[in-house]
């Protein structure tokens, strides 16, 4: 991708993010979808050897494109082609992929975080691949602003603190169409996911599935979760 080539408005948004990130578009291949993927190229100086699974509040997930992340795509991109006007949320969606994902499969999309700078990548994303049918919005899963129902909500490695499961579950009874869906994909180790599930199944039905990868550091199992109301 050639910044060149971006509309005036995503040119600007990318020459403020390169004041403080090293970065440039990577390209992903989530079954028929191609997509750039605008990410930050010095990860090892961001992270500092941090272990994401030793202090989750403190670290920076937004910034990788991970394992989990690249299932959820995958699991957006086999669902049935949408009808016209079907919505979907992007809850924590970081760098974005599972939600362009699904802008290039047809839905109206809603990528969401809790920075705006977050928002500034996927904006230059969705720019870069021409997808101009997505929202960005700044969401505090404590204060949820007033949204209409969402067809599908989805969500890759956003559990982190017990004290967020009650206002996440909150926030889907809010956002979540009567007839809706909500996908979720975490790393077989996030030991969060066993006590969320525990407390979404008073309120919800949920399919538990598993899918092995293979990554840097490894095999990994990726857990995804569908919940439909009870």
């Amino acid at each position: 991708m050639n910044a060149a080539d971006l509309p005036e408005k995503a040119k600007e948004v990318l020459k403020k993010i390169r004041k403080k990130y090293k970065v440039g578009f990577e390209p992903l291949r989530i079954r028929d979808v191609e997509l750039q993927i605008l990410q930050v190229t010095d990860l090892e100086h961001l992270l500092a050897g941090k272990d994401p699974f030793a202090d989750v509040s403190n670290f920076p997930f937004w910034v990788k494109l991970w394992e989990a992340s690249l299932l959820l795509a995958d699991t957006v991109a086999a669902l049935p082609a949408p009808a016209p006007g079907r919505t979907l949320l992007e809850l924590g969606a970081g760098l974005g992929a599972p939600g362009l994902v699904a802008a290039a499969k047809g839905y109206k999309v809603t990528l969401s975080d809790y920075e705006t700078h977050i928002l500034d990548f996927q904006r230059v994303s969705a720019a870069a691949n021409s997808l101009t049918d997505v929202d960005f919005r700044m969401i505090d899963w404590k204060k949820p602003p007033a949204l209409p129902p969402f067809d599908t909500i989805i969500g890759a490695e956003i559990l982190f603190r017990d004290e967020f499961f009650q206002p996440l579950l909150a926030l889907f009874q809010k956002y979540l169409a009567p007839q809706g869906e909500i996908y979720l994909a975490h790393d077989g180790r996030r030991k969060s996911l066993p006590k969320f599930l525990d407390l979404a199944q008073k309120e919800f039905q949920v399919a538990v599935s598993a899918r092995k990868m293979k990554s840097a550091e490894g095999e990994l199992t990726i857990i995804i979760n569908r919940l439909r109301r009870k």
